[in-house]
């Protein structure tokens, strides 16, 4: 008999948000030095794909990752959270309907993903599973004074591994958030999760995770045994 998953609803701190979360959409190699390392050619647009909302699971717990699919690698990533909804949208209009921001992890089975590439087919059985994206908590929006200045970063057993700045997105959050809503509409609840800087890696049982959000949060979390 199949488990029945309850629907993931965000949490917006100090806010009451009762809307359960909708599609996660993902954009690739929105870093340059991201794409670089892992020999991936710049897009001359966003790259861009999806999660179902099932992917979704809270940071804080400890995380349980796929034992017999090959390796999980950690993305960690800007996360928004929508509270209006986008649609054809100009850049000058898309932060207001941003409700909140915090980070999420895009969790990746690598050596699926490349083999997937090298056919030419999507990558969704290598970033669509259910866990796949992990999320902290949500800052509203409104506590963000600039927004190119927003930086990220995670350490693994107490080793930084990732730091990067919005300011160094190959397309920056307005005029990303303004491509996407060209495509399809975002509503209340959806997510966009923006890139990844570089120095992505494997997971491994028992890592210690803390993901920072500079000034505005901080999350932990373990890797089960």
């Amino acid at each position: 008999m199949s488990q029945k998953k309850d629907p993931f609803m965000p949490r917006l701190l100090g806010q009451d948000w009762q809307r359960p979360l909708g599609k996660i959409v993902c954009v690739g190699r929105n870093y340059a030095e991201h794409a670089a390392e892992l020999n991936n050619p710049v897009p001359a647009q966003p790259l861009l794909f999806m999660k179902p909302a099932t992917a979704a699971v809270q940071l804080g717990k400890t995380l349980q990752l796929p034992g017999d699919r090959g390796p999980v690698h950690y993305e960690t990533e800007l996360a928004l959270l929508i509270g209006k909804p986008l649609s054809k949208a100009t850049p000058d209009e898309v932060l207001p309907a941003i409700a909140g921001v915090g980070l999420a992890l895009d969790l990746t089975l690598r050596e699926l993903q490349s083999q997937l590439k090298q056919k030419g087919h999507p990558w969704e059985l290598a970033k669509a599973w259910d866990g796949a994206c992990p999320l902290t908590d949500f800052v509203p929006a409104r506590q963000v004074e600039n927004w190119p200045d927003l930086e990220l970063s995670l350490a693994i057993n107490g080793e930084e591994r990732q730091r990067g700045k919005a300011n160094q997105m190959l397309t920056p959050i307005p005029e990303l958030l303004s491509y996407i809503s060209q495509h399809f509409t975002l509503l209340p609840g959806d997510l966009v999760i923006t890139g990844t800087p570089s120095g992505v890696g494997e997971l491994a049982s028992g890592d210690q995770l803390e993901l920072q959000l500079t000034g505005l949060l901080t999350s932990k979390t373990r890797i089960a045994e």
